[in-house]
């Protein structure tokens, strides 16, 4: 990790640790808005984070976003800073000026995360970007109790074409990579809970965590959590080379590494935890809710499986051993 992305990172983690923490969670899910967290990450020029500096923002790398994505699942992702900071990348990328507040970014049929609180809707269709007043709610959530509104575009204030590293499916890559980086976050977050239980629950007179078939399914868990971060951190080194169309296969990959490791880890973690897991009093569930929920959101893990497959069938059975050990995410592929 650079000197730079290093310092974005703490930052975020401690202005979003100052929040409020699980009980900003709770609040969040019992349908407030985080105002004062929203002011701060304003503030900070996360909304204009890839956002060329020539346009007026910071110019960070997606690399940079990963890490700072990362960041915010370790905390429940309690704001839609990441849906904003890739609405206002497109935006910027066909010439349009990025507004204030939080945007919303719709794609297909998919919900809006915060539909309600959005100050605007950012409308994809192809190869095109709108940015729309939002126009009529319908609230609805997840199972992590995030919202997820279906938002109907309002009047049109400017529309153009996305350039070609961005492509006709620039939306749904984009979701996959935000979702799979707060994944890797939230993972990180629920194993540090994990190990940090087994080592004081005790039974049969020893912590829990002296049991080796606790140790086996821990460190079953620590592998999946490394791997996504792994993944996650290739994945971004791509879309920096290629352009988000360019990196699908290594999108589509880190998607899938995720999307079973959240499974793993949840389930892995409530049998360490046992009941009180469960409990309304406890921080675990809500991050495995989110785990559950963030899988389903940016395509599955059997829908990336699929299209991964369908572009190995099209290449032909003489690619797929090149295209497995001789691609490079951050040259030529």
């Amino acid at each position: 990790m650079n000197d730079l992305r290093s310092i974005l990172t703490e930052q975020v983690d401690r202005l979003i640790g100052d929040a409020g923490g699980i009980a900003l969670l709770r609040q969040i899910e019992a349908g407030e808005w985080p105002a004062e967290l929203w002011a701060g990450l304003e503030a900070q020029g996360l909304a204009l984070a890839l956002v060329p500096e020539a346009a007026g923002g910071v110019g960070l790398s997606w690399g940079d976003a990963a890490a700072i994505w990362q960041v915010l699942g370790r905390h429940g992702a309690p704001a839609p800073i990441a849906e904003t900071m890739l609405a206002g990348a497109l935006l910027a990328s066909a010439g349009i000026e990025v507004p204030e507040g939080p945007l919303g970014l719709a794609c297909g049929s998919a919900a809006v995360p915060y539909g309600r609180h959005v100050a605007r809707i950012v409308l994809l269709e192809g190869n095109t970007v709108a940015l729309h007043e939002p126009g009529e709610i319908r609230p609805a959530g997840n199972v992590g109790r995030e919202p997820r509104d279906a938002v109907m575009p309002g009047p049109r204030i400017a529309r153009a074409l996305l350039p070609n590293e961005f492509g006709p499916r620039a939306g749904l890559l984009g979701r996959a990579l935000i979702r799979s980086a707060v994944i890797a976050g939230a993972l990180e977050r629920v194993l540090a809970l994990t190990v940090d239980w087994a080592n004081t629950r005790k039974q049969f007179g020893r912590p829990i965590g002296k049991f080796q078939a606790v140790q086996q399914q821990l460190a079953a868990m620590a592998g999946e959590v490394a791997a996504v971060s792994v993944a996650v951190g290739q994945a971004a080194r791509a879309a920096d080379a290629h352009g988000l169309s360019g990196a699908a296969f290594e999108i589509g990959c880190a998607k899938v590494v995720a999307g079973e490791a959240a499974t793993l880890g949840a389930a892995t973690a409530h049998q360490v935890f046992a009941a009180i897991g469960i409990t309304e009093e406890h921080e675990l569930h809500h991050f495995t809710r989110r785990l559950w929920s963030w899988r389903e959101e940016g395509g599955t893990e059997r829908f990336w499986a699929a299209e991964i497959g369908r572009a190995a069938l099209s290449r032909g059975g003489a690619n797929l051993w090149p295209d497995l050990t001789a691609r490079d995410p951050q040259g030529s592929n």
